[in-house]
C-alpha cells in the first residue's frame, strides 16, 4: 500500500530523510519513533505528497510520486487522512460542520453527508458534541474531532503526527484507543511520536527514525 524506494529529501540545513526504503501493507499499525527534528513529519508529508522526493519514489496505493499529476493529488488525499498535533479546527463552525468539510469539498449530497457525519460521531462517541463549537471542547475532544474529520472520508490510512503531543495522559490514552479501534476495523495507521514510553507496551510495530535514517 505504501512503498518507499530509496527516498531522499533534504532541507538546506541537512535535515530530512536519507536513502530510505520500506513497505507498509494495508491494515497495519506502525508507530514512528524519534526525537523532535528527526524527520518524522517529513516522512508523513512525503506520504501525503505535500512534498516530493529529491531522489527515489513514494508509492501510495495506485499513486506514484514520480508520475502523479497535480489534479490527482486531491484524489490521493481523499484516501489518506492527516491528523496534526494541533487540531486546526474552525472555531466559527460547529463540530458537525467541521467534520463535514471534506465531504462538501467532494461535492457530495447533503443527505449522504448528514448520515456519514452522524455515523462517525457515533463511532467515536462524540454525538453529544455535534452542535458545540471547538472552543467549547477539551483538548482531547478537539483531537478526536480532528480525527473524525479525516475518518469521514473512509481513508485507507490515517497519518497521525504527534496526535497526543499537547494532551494530558488521560486524553492521550483516549486518542490512542480511538486510533486502535479505527485500525481494528481495517484502516492502516501511521502514528509519529517522540514519546516511546507512551506506546512501548501497546503492541504496535515500530519504525525508528534518527537524523533522517529509518530502521525497522
Amino acid at each position: 500500500m505504501i512503498h518507499f524506494k530509496k527516498v531522499l529529501f533534504e532541507f538546506n540545513n541537512g535535515s530530512g530523510i536519507k536513502d530510505t526504503s520500506f513497505n507498509i501493507e494495508s491494515g497495519e499499525y506502525v508507530c514512528i519513533i524519534g526525537p523532535t527534528g528527526a524527520g518524522k513529519t517529513t516522512l508523513l508529508k512525503l506520504i501525503y505528497m505535500d512534498i516530493f522526493p529529491q531522489k527515489g519514489e513514494v508509492i501510495v496505493d495506485k499513486y506514484n510520486s514520480k508520475k502523479i499529476k497535480n489534479k490527482e493529488i486531491a484524489n490521493l488525499r481523499r484516501n489518506v487522512g492527516m491528523v496534526f498535533q494541533n487540531p486546526e479546527l474552525l472555531n466559527d463552525r460547529s463540530v458537525f460542520e467541521n467534520i463535514s468539510i471534506p465531504l462538501h469539498i467532494q461535492g457530495l449530497g447533503l443527505k449522504y453527508i448528514k448520515n456519514q457525519v452522524n455515523e462517525v460521531l457515533s463511532k467515536l462517541g462524540i454525538e453529544d458534541k455535534k452542535n458545540h463549537f471547538p472552543n467549547q471542547c477539551s483538548g482531547g475532544e478537539q483531537q478526536i474531532i480532528s480525527l473524525a474529520r479525516e475518518l469521514v472520508k473512509n481513508p485507507i490510512v490515517i497519518l497521525a503526527d504527534e496526535p497526543t503531543g499537547n494532551l494530558d495522559p488521560a486524553s492521550s490514552l483516549k486518542v490512542l484507543r480511538m486510533l486502535e479501534e479505527i485500525n481494528n476495523e481495517g484502516t492502516a495507521v501511521l502514528m509519529a511520536t517522540h514519546n516511546f514510553t507512551l506506546v512501548e507496551d501497546r503492541g504496535y510495530q515500530f519504525m525508528q527514525i534518527k537524523e533522517g535514517e529509518v530502521t525497522l
